[in-house]
């Protein structure tokens, strides 16, 4: 196979822009050119990389697998030129993307804890949903992604490619503003219709609030008057005496402690969650096989917390 490294290159600006004319501009040739040069990428390796018959262009399913190989020649061979130029990668930061609620909440108290036992660990993080952050994975668009795990997910991640590390249990707790005797101003186990704060469809917690309410008759008193793909939204509702949502345990700790927020039922209600570290095994950025190499050493419960 005679690859060369600036059609590599190419691929990747096409995958970013999805634009044969933009990705020419970016790689300073005639589109012709440009062109003549996916192509010759594609008989190289043998197989069709992009869907040219949609708009803008996509990757075909041998295309995005290559995608992760390609990003990962050529960030090795920038970092191997580093090298040879005298230049460090030892403080380079790793890509993180994680669910929102898992960024605000649990990231902070869990990469301060992974410090102590792993030295200074550079990191940019960025919080979206988990489907999207899947997508960035698969794509070779991160380093790490911290996400929620669910083993009945439509968008199963294979764990040889895609391996994983547990690292924090969670409760989803159905919690309500208290009225004036500290009781719930809205339970679930007592009235007959009960304001409900729901997750929107897409988001992935909201899947495992409706798995629990799937074959349960309670699922009627819950009257949706609010519905976000966040957390953090709905707890600032709960907060606001709105109605009664499931949250995640370590997004209201203090609320609890504090009696801000109460129970709105007993914890036969609870919905419990892993969360994960996922990493892209295709992808051979030092700093992530350092981590990963460390993280393997480290006790199951220095991970946990």
């Amino acid at each position: 196979m005679n690859l060369e490294t600036k059609w590599l290159e190419d691929f990747v600006a096409l995958a970013n822009t999805r634009s044969f004319s933009a990705s020419a501009r970016q790689r300073h040739v005639t589109q012709p050119a440009f062109s003549r040069r996916i192509r010759a990428l594609e008989q190289a390796v043998g197989v069709t990389l992009v869907d040219r018959s949609t708009t803008p262009v996509g990757l075909t399913s041998e295309g995005q697998l290559f995608l992760v190989t390609a990003r990962n020649l050529v960030e090795q061979l920038n970092e191997s030129l580093g090298h040879l130029r005298g230049l460090s990668i030892a403080n380079e930061a790793l890509d993180i993307v994680a669910a929102h609620s898992l960024a605000l909440s649990f990231y902070p108290p869990w990469i301060s804890r992974l410090q102590k036992g792993l030295g200074e660990l550079p990191t940019r993080l960025v919080a979206m949903n988990v489907g999207e952050a899947i997508h960035v994975l698969r794509e070779g668009n991160c380093d790490l992604m911290l996400a929620y795990y669910d083993p009945f997910a439509t968008m199963q991640l294979d764990a040889e490619v895609f391996p994983s590390f547990s690292i924090g249990n969670v409760n989803m707790l159905p919690v309500s503003l208290p009225d004036a005797q500290g009781k719930p101003l809205f339970s679930l186990q007592e009235g007959d219709s009960v304001p409900y704060l729901a997750y929107t469809q897409g988001a992935f917690l909201g899947r495992s609030v409706r798995m629990l309410l799937k074959n349960d008759p309670l699922r009627m008193k819950l009257r949706t008057v609010y519905e976000t793909a966040m957390a953090e939204g709905l707890k600032g509702m709960v907060l606001q005496g709105v109605g009664m949502a499931w949250i995640p345990d370590f997004c209201i700790r203090e609320e609890l402690k504090s009696g801000r927020l109460v129970r709105a039922a007993d914890a036969n209600w609870d919905i419990p969650l892993e969360i994960r570290l996922y990493r892209c095994s295709l992808v051979h950025k030092p700093g992530v096989e350092r981590l990963w190499r460390q993280m393997m050493k480290l006790p199951r419960d220095f991970l946990q917390g």
